[in-house]
């Protein structure tokens, strides 16, 4: 009797079976390498308006006011405000203000993105401002020489700053203690991550991130039902802007 050559349809049904499974045991990897490349990237533009912030705090005697929806990545005044009063539109619901910053790429708009590059992933920015006076001047960080006429101890006396959480809290602080990361943020640069096309659940983590209410929460990545959270945060401390305008002699 001759022997059969080749395979048969089950035999070529089971071959195509592994070979499904093989494929979508590499993808799951794959997707999450692209994940971290898209976070790491995401933190080099994070890195770098940071650095852009601090220089132009360090030029400028003053840190910008962030863009508003309709700015074009220019920093937003309130009506009558100016660079020498520091009145900014928006002090902590707004974005980054590329286009002020001189930053590349930017998008059509004027904003800059994060890796994901989904129209509702521009990099948005805080900075400290609306909550209070220091010293008897108002919008001490984002007038010009505001941080001058404020002088070193009474910023180093400030009761606090912009807010930083380990968890989602109250509007004006951290709530207990333990809570708190920092109190002393002078401002806040965010991506809303992958996830920044869907609206987050209200009185969550994310959500406390997109009030605009000088608290933010920054934690680990989560992708636990109902503790979602893959935000971005990077924040300044107020005595690293003083330091970098001491060193550019515009403070003391």
């Amino acid at each position: 009797m001759r022997r059969r050559c080749g395979f048969s349809l089950i035999e070529l049904a089971l071959v195509l079976l592994v070979m499904t499974l093989a494929l979508s045991a590499l993808a799951v990897p794959l997707a999450a390498q692209v994940q971290l490349r898209r976070q790491e990237e995401t933190r080099r533009v994070l890195d770098e308006a940071k650095e852009a912030l601090l220089g132009f705090a360090a030029t400028h005697g003053r840190l910008p006011c962030p863009a508003s929806e309709s700015s074009r990545g220019l920093e937003s005044f309130a009506p009558g405000g100016d660079a020498a009063n520091g009145l900014c539109s928006h002090f902590h619901g707004g974005y980054l203000p590329g286009a002020t910053l001189a930053l590349s790429p930017l998008d059509a708009d004027g904003f800059a993105r994060d890796a994901w590059m989904h129209p509702r992933n521009r990099i948005r920015y805080a900075v400290f401002g609306a909550e209070g006076v220091v010293n008897g001047v108002a919008q001490p960080l984002t007038r010009t020489d505001g941080l001058r006429a404020a002088t070193l101890p009474a910023l180093a006396a400030a009761p606090h700053y912009l807010f930083i959480c380990a968890r989602a809290a109250a509007a004006s602080d951290c709530g207990p203690a333990a809570n708190q990361l920092t109190r002393r943020a002078a401002f806040v640069i965010l991506s809303p991550g992958a996830n920044a096309a869907a609206v987050p659940p209200a009185g969550s983590d994310e959500a406390r991130n997109l009030e605009g209410a000088g608290t933010f929460v920054a934690r680990d990545f989560s992708n636990v039902p109902g503790e979602e959270f893959d935000d971005l945060l990077q924040w300044v401390a107020i005595h690293l802007v003083v330091n970098r305008l001491v060193l550019a002699g515009r403070l003391p």
